[in-house]
């Protein structure tokens, strides 16, 4: 009939698709370490092949090697006046290496800019922290800054992240591996034969950001993204077998094992937190293991498959221990 318009392209008729700002930080050795980079770059790639977009607002030493497609710039989630229009027209904010002092400024510019979800790269310190003053909070005071700042928001709280020794952003246990295989094809750590560290793939962790980012199932939730306790010693043997050598492995007494992070500029209070659940995993294993089995939504629920092992890792990042 006359007058009648043809048909839409069916490519006209999809919704635009999301735009996701995340955000990286440089390694940090003190408060609020986390590998905001390995992750991001992670995530970046799920969100990317998803169709959607994604924006980065990096730090110097985090603006290299995003995957094809990403738009990034250089700046900081720490000092985001300086880049209010990373910003613009974010639907959502992936929020990883914010700090107490600015993330209300964070937040105000996210609010101002239409974000309507914000999904936080926290951390297992929150409810060790609500125990001490307010002033003293660090992972919590980004969690209640979100809470409070209208916008829909969820919460990760990983495990330790494997791909963590890719940035030397934790000071737990492998944090200097690398170097020390590298050189001698050895590990002097403490509890080398009994000690336990619960770790995700960073895969993972960035699936569940995912979903968390792209999603309304989990708004106002607290996901906890972790994987199970392993065993200082099967990690040494997964590099082993990687490598196809064996790693010679040396136990430390704690106080020496104290001694050498701190000359690797670790301070004190992670230094502590790292031994005490070196044993307390240990000590609680069954316990702690079934804990995380228990978790709901777990990574399998949230990902749709199993979690990536540390024999994954290994193969995967060979090349750093050579």
């Amino acid at each position: 009939m006359p007058g009648l318009l043809p048909a839409p392209d069916a490519n006209s008729m999809r919704a635009p698709s999301s735009l996701h700002l995340l955000t990286a930080v440089k390694a940090r050795k003190g408060a609020g370490s986390s590998p905001t980079g390995v992750v991001g770059r992670r995530l970046a790639r799920c969100l990317l092949a998803a169709g959607d977009r994604v924006r980065v607002l990096a730090e110097p030493e985090q603006v290299a090697d995003w995957p094809v497609g990403t738009e990034v710039l250089e700046g900081s989630v720490t000092r985001p006046t300086e880049r209010a229009e990373a910003f613009v027209g974010a639907d959502t904010l992936f929020l990883a290496g914010a700090v107490p002092a600015s993330v209300r400024d964070a937040l105000g510019l996210a609010s101002a800019a239409g974000t309507r979800r914000i999904v936080t790269l926290s951390s297992h310190g929150p409810e060790y922290e609500e125990a001490y003053p307010p002033e003293t909070w660090f992972w919590l005071a980004v969690e209640r800054a979100v809470e409070a700042s209208g916008m829909e928001w969820t919460h990760i709280r990983p495990s330790a992240v494997m791909g963590a020794v890719l940035e030397g952003t934790y000071p737990a246990t492998g944090s200097d591996w690398p170097e020390t295989v590298r050189r001698e094809a050895a590990v002097r750590e403490a509890f080398i034969d009994t000690g336990h560290y619960p770790f995700v793939h960073e895969e993972d962790l960035a699936a569940v950001a995912a979903t968390a980012l792209r999603s309304t199932d989990h708004v106002g939730a607290v996901l906890e993204a972790v994987g199970p306790p392993l065993a200082t010693r099967d990690r040494l043997e997964s590099i082993g077998r990687a490598m196809g050598r064996p790693i010679t492995a040396v136990d430390l007494a704690p106080e020496a094992c104290r001694d050498a992070w701190r000359e690797q500029g670790w301070p004190d209070d992670g230094i502590e937190v790292t031994l005490f659940a070196l044993r307390e995993y240990t000590l609680r294993l069954d316990e702690l293991t079934q804990w995380t089995l228990d978790q709901r939504p777990g990574i399998t629920d949230l990902t749709g498959r199993p979690p990536r092992t540390f024999d994954d890792w290994a193969e995967e990042h060979v090349h750093i221990f050579r």
